[in-house]
């Protein structure tokens, strides 16, 4: 009679205490142009789209290094992982003579807090 009240105590507390994701929208992103570098053979800019302000400079940095590592191409699906948060999204690349245009649509945010925020047109 003990085992199964115990066992069932187990259960109970393991669903009252079990963590479930918080998932919340946001409509108002940021957008512009976050990188731009010169070489003599080509120059690329790398923008952001529906971006959050506080990890917008840090995803463009490891968009350019992905780029750079050729660990994408053009209408991909990537998640980048930053200092803060990671990041999933679409990528475009638009090439024009010796210039390199990389934006990157903000899909999901998920915070190393455990917040996810998904973009929502």
């Amino acid at each position: 009679m003990m085992k199964p009240t115990i066992v069932l105590l187990l259960l109970a507390s393991q669903l009252i205490f079990s963590q479930k994701k918080s998932i919340t929208t946001y409509k108002h992103g940021h957008n512009g142009m976050e990188l731009i570098i010169q070489s003599k053979k080509e120059t690329i800019i790398v923008s952001t789209f529906n971006s959050k302000l506080a990890i917008k400079e840090d995803i463009a940095k490891k968009i350019y290094e992905m780029y750079i590592s050729k660990l994408f191409v053009d209408g991909d699906s990537i998640s980048i992982n930053g200092n803060q948060a990671e990041v999933t999204g679409k990528i475009s690349i638009r090439k024009k003579g010796k210039l390199i245009l990389l934006d990157f649509y903000y899909d999901e945010i998920q915070w190393k807090t455990g917040l996810v925020e998904a973009f929502d047109d």
